[in-house]
């Protein structure tokens, strides 16, 4: 049985890779941060008790601040194939706190380079790598573009990116960058654009709210399903051989364009409920982003499969449900929490 180590097993990308590999018979063990109150809604339902027969999931607290406890983790699981996932990722945030972001986002993964390097396990290492890192890069982005990032996130990921192939190149490691273009799904955190719109607008549908703030409306995306990108993250490690890839749909939409889809869909007029609010954009914005995924799909034989359109529907379909639940609380007395109405 293999068995693989994932840091951010709690967030979008975790939840789902933690579901692959189990799906695949993989022992999974992941990485979450101890705080005050559990953040482990995305894996509730993969998550078995540890003395239970069978269990093929585990749970480690730790931080990748922490040097010494990552390397002691990484040797005591030896883990076949380490997925690093964990970053703070928000582009916005990362303005506000640049320093946290280069500790977390850049120096967390050579903290795990570190450690595989002086334990000297065996392993495959797959670091996620971020679309954001080509900034202002002109479209089509792909692996021989210029990075030219436009945010301390995306600065720090390109550090993240260029150390992972220095310890390939000067260790031998077996380590890769995926370079991930925007995947979206019902399980995306709700700060996020894609999710803050579906959840908006699945409550002002339900009369749980009335506007919706956004900043730039004009920025295009290249929005894939986060469950096939998994596949793909996958995919990199099974190869004889260390390599980057770009992973992407190869199309574009805006903002603007996303949340006119959504409000439509629930037979809304977006532009009666829809307002900007110049608090949301960035002091550098990335105008296009969009990928060219051609050597993924020659060497590693991967494709997309799920539409923009059905990934739409798909977000729509489960917020319209959290939707309604809220609406059946409200109506029993109960009051929203503020995560709920913030715009």
């Amino acid at each position: 049985m293999k068995k693989a180590f994932i840091t951010g097993i709690t967030g979008q990308d975790g939840s789902y890779l933690a579901e692959f590999l189990l799906n695949k018979g993989y022992e999974v063990h992941g990485l979450i941060r101890r705080s005050s109150t559990f953040n482990t809604d995305r894996i509730d339902h993969l998550y078995r008790d540890s003395h239970l027969p069978g269990t093929k999931l585990f749970l480690h607290y730790g931080d990748l601040s922490v040097s010494g406890q990552l390397m002691d983790m990484l040797a005591s699981i030896n883990p076949d194939e380490i997925y690093h996932l964990g970053a703070q990722s928000h582009v916005r945030v990362s303005f506000d706190m640049p320093e946290y972001t280069g500790d977390i986002t850049g120096l967390g993964t050579l903290r795990i380079l570190e450690s595989i390097r002086k334990t000297g396990i065996k392993t495959k290492f797959y670091q996620a790598s971020s679309s954001e890192m080509f900034g202002a890069a002109p479209p089509p982005q792909h692996e021989k573009t210029l990075f030219q990032p436009r945010s301390p996130y995306a600065a720090a990921k390109v550090y993240a990116y260029y150390i992972v192939q220095n310890y390939r190149d000067a260790y031998g490691l077996f380590a890769t960058n995926g370079i991930l273009f925007n995947h979206e799904s019902p399980r995306r955190g709700e700060t996020f654009v894609t999710r803050k719109i579906t959840r908006a607008a699945t409550q002002i549908k339900l009369g749980l709210r009335d506007k919706l703030y956004l900043g730039n409306l004009e920025a295009k995306r290249d929005w894939g399903f986060a469950g096939d990108f998994v596949e793909a993250m996958w995919l990199m490690l099974q190869q004889d051989k260390p390599d980057d890839y770009a992973i992407a749909t190869g199309e574009t939409h805006s903002v603007r364009e996303f949340a006119q889809r959504v409000f439509s869909k629930l037979d809304l007029d977006y532009s009666q409920y829809v307002a900007v609010d110049p608090r949301y954009f960035r002091p550098t914005e990335v105008d296009v982003l969009l990928g060219d995924a051609s050597k993924a799909k020659k060497a590693l034989k991967w494709e997309p499969k799920t539409s923009f359109d059905e990934l739409v529907d798909m977000m729509i379909a489960t917020d319209l449900e959290l939707a309604k639940k809220e609406k059946t609380l409200m109506d029993a007395g109960f009051t929203c929490t503020n995560s709920e109405r913030m715009g």
